[in-house]
């Protein structure tokens, strides 16, 4: 019984460190994005730029912000709508 109870445990502590990482390789990979998307505007559409800067997102409400997963897929999501709503709008085909 008592055995079972330390595997358990041990189980549980693997999986926790196994989700850890897990989430800092999504954390990862989302910064990547985040920063190939951003370097895009940057680049082809410069006066995009400022609007970076104005996103809720990038504006927290908050004294000390955490950013996580879901706070950095929210940000990409916002600047991957704000690139394709302007070049729907510009008649623009994105490289």
């Amino acid at each position: 019984m008592i055995i079972r109870g330390i595997l358990k445990t041990n189980k549980n502590k693997h999986q926790s460190s196994k989700q850890k990482k897990n989430i800092m390789k999504t954390e990862k990979k989302i910064n990547k994005a985040i920063l190939k998307i951003t370097m895009k505007i940057k680049e082809q559409f410069p006066e995009l730029s400022k609007y970076i800067l104005e996103m809720p997102v990038t504006i927290p409400n908050v004294e000390n912000p955490e950013m996580n997963s879901k706070a950095l897929q929210d940000y990409y999501d916002s600047l991957k709508v704000l690139l394709k709503d302007y070049t729907e709008n510009h008649n623009i085909i994105p490289k």
